[in-house]
């Protein structure tokens, strides 16, 4: 095993939560001489049995110290399989066979990336951080690679479009909805509905959005300005009702909070 000095993180992002996964990921030059650099072979060394020298896992190149979790991960355990190496792929997939205990994780969708952050934040925030490991992540020379580069551009974009789409839930929070057989299919807004507590209840419309095969019903707030001219004085008092991606239920009042239709 060698020690090394990581670069010091050059990465402007809007959102801070960006920011400090990435600095995780790359860290900051000298700030830890005691981080050291695992060839993979050394790293499979530390799965926790009788005479290993620890219990380790990497995760995007980053190795843990798991020790506090052994119940979790020595041999037999569960999560025996993540020991003395870098399957970060798993954490999200759930293919715990030799062949998905892998750490390729350039395929996932972006919700399993939102995934992966949050078990990467699990991990700084429940063990402790002793080094990285050659491979796909770090090089030789202890440096990032770009194939982490990549992952950290991916799970950045992740973050962001989760943003905006927890952005766009607050201003059209998802309708209440149920059906049966002999009633048919009713739609209903609520100061709940969708999770979001507010202080109005809203309308059902459909939500269209662009490569959606099928709109959605949303709650959509009908007095006041519209949500980006809130400090507006002049306005036609019909919140959010005119936005151009939105349409009526038809055969449902315009401003009814419930829109049924039976079979």
């Amino acid at each position: 095993m060698r020690s090394f000095c990581r670069p010091s993180l050059v990465w402007s992002l809007a959102a801070a939560a960006t920011a400090i996964m990435v600095a995780w990921l790359r860290g900051w030059c000298g700030a830890r001489a005691d981080l050291r650099l695992f060839t993979p072979e050394e790293l499979a060394r530390y799965r926790g049995g009788p005479g290993d020298p620890g219990l380790y896992l990497a995760f995007l190149g980053r190795v843990y110290d798991v020790s506090s979790g052994r119940r979790h991960y020595e041999p037999g355990a569960h999560y025996s399989g993540f020991a003395g190496r870098d399957a970060a792929r798993a954490f999200v997939t759930g293919d715990y066979s030799e062949e998905g205990l892998v750490d390729d994780v350039t395929d996932l969708s972006s919700s399993e990336m939102l995934t992966l952050q949050n078990w990467l934040s699990f991990y700084e925030k429940n063990y402790v951080f002793v080094g990285t490991v050659i491979g796909r992540f770090y090089g030789e020379d202890g440096l990032p690679t770009p194939q982490l580069a990549q992952v950290e551009a991916m799970m950045t974009k992740a973050l962001e479009a989760n943003k905006q789409e927890q952005k766009e839930k607050q201003k059209f929070p998802p309708c209440n909805a149920e059906w049966s057989a002999t009633k048919g299919s009713r739609f209903w807004c609520s100061p709940k509905s969708g999770g979001v507590s507010r202080d109005w209840i809203g309308v059902p419309r459909k939500l269209y959005k662009p490569g959606a095969k099928e709109p959605r019903c949303v709650c959509v707030r009908a007095t006041g300005p519209p949500s980006d001219q809130l400090d507006n004085p002049v306005h036609t008092n019909r919140g959010d009702l005119d936005d151009p991606s939105l349409r009526e239920y038809t055969g449902c009042p315009p401003l009814a909070i419930t829109c049924s239709f039976p079979l």
